[in-house]
């Protein structure tokens, strides 16, 4: 099942990998200090002089530093956009004359406001992913400041999780759920 915060993954490896490429570089930099490093002295200067450098590596610099802010912003981007994305499913109609489809958000929606229903619960985000044979169920449900989380949880998938496994006529459906408090403001109508 895919994981609810996609984004994690990508987040941990890249900062590992930044981590240790400073501590690659730190090391270097101690070692060269204090003359471990038999191609460089430790007496001399950073920089061999003060001169501009090549425009060749101005430019090089220009390219590295476009690159690294386009990944920037993918990576933000993708902190935006949590949940997976929906898919169509062509269900069996039993006859040769054609299939229907169904897009999941359409089935997501119907469980989104069952459950929105509930007196305790704000809002929800819903997202049905996977075959039409086996969906996952990735919930994000924000309840009111007051709310038993145990209770809305067992609700939810005691009633509203049932209902839709009828609906799609599937046994088993595996579900993700993110159980939020809203803060204490008035209800949206």
């Amino acid at each position: 099942m895919p994981e609810l915060n996609r984004p994690a993954r990508l987040n941990r490896a890249l900062l590992a990998l930044t981590g240790l490429l400073l501590l690659v570089a730190g090391g270097y930099a101690v070692a060269a200090n204090r003359g471990r490093l038999g191609w460089v002295d430790a007496a001399d200067a950073l920089t061999p002089g003060t001169g501009a450098p090549p425009r060749w590596v101005l430019l090089l610099i220009a390219v590295g530093a476009v690159m690294v802010g386009l990944l920037c912003l993918r990576w933000l981007l993708t902190q935006v956009f949590r949940l997976p994305r929906a898919v169509e499913w062509e269900l069996a109609t039993g006859s040769s004359a054609g299939a229907t489809l169904l897009d999941s958000s359409v089935a997501a929606a119907a469980v989104s406001a069952d459950i929105e229903s509930y007196s305790d619960v704000r809002s929800v985000s819903a997202v049905l992913t996977g075959p039409a044979r086996a969906p996952d169920l990735h919930l994000i449900v924000t309840a009111e400041p007051g709310a038993d989380i145990t209770a809305l949880r067992r609700r939810i998938l005691g009633e509203a999780v049932p209902r839709l496994r009828t609906a799609l006529e599937v046994g088993v459906m595996p579900v993700s759920m993110e159980l939020r408090y809203a803060e204490k403001a008035a209800r949206a109508s």
